[in-house]
């Protein structure tokens, strides 16, 4: 089975521990992202245009890190070479591959999906405290 044409691997045990990683970690950056949003219509009453658009800024620099440090941890895995190294390559292969492809779907694609899904969360009320400081208490 050449499950990877390009690169000539197959679909063996460690592409597949590779595809578990990879589930995890595009996983973590759109729960992320949805989770921003989500506290930005909690707690500042945006919209969810105007809640994935901050999300997507203040998470942009975060996902983008992670990727690039974990395609620079697995850039050994790619071009090593030895006893086990056609196996670890195709592990190497699914993460960078996926993780290119997963970042841009969540930085372009889950916004929309977003805006079409998401509920709109009511904004917390505001409460104001109208507490005068007590005067003269005598405890006797």
């Amino acid at each position: 089975l050449n499950f990877f044409g390009v690169s000539g691997t197959t679909l063996n045990i460690y592409s597949e521990v590779g595809l578990i990683t990879l589930v995890g970690l595009i996983t973590k950056h759109g729960i992320l992202m949805c989770e921003v949003a989500k506290e930005e219509q909690i707690n500042h009453g945006r919209n969810r245009i105007e809640a994935i658009t901050v999300a997507a800024k203040v998470r942009l620099r975060p996902i983008l890190m992670t990727t690039a440090a974990m395609i620079a941890g697995l850039i050994p895995l790619l071009y090593a070479s030895g006893a086990g190294a056609v196996m670890r390559f195709s592990m190497g292969v699914v993460i960078v591959a996926g993780l290119a492809i997963g970042t841009l779907f969540t930085l372009f694609v889950l916004p929309v999906i977003y805006t079409f899904l998401a509920s709109e969360h009511k904004p917390l009320p505001v409460f104001e405290e109208n507490v005068k400081p007590v005067e003269n208490v005598n405890h006797t």
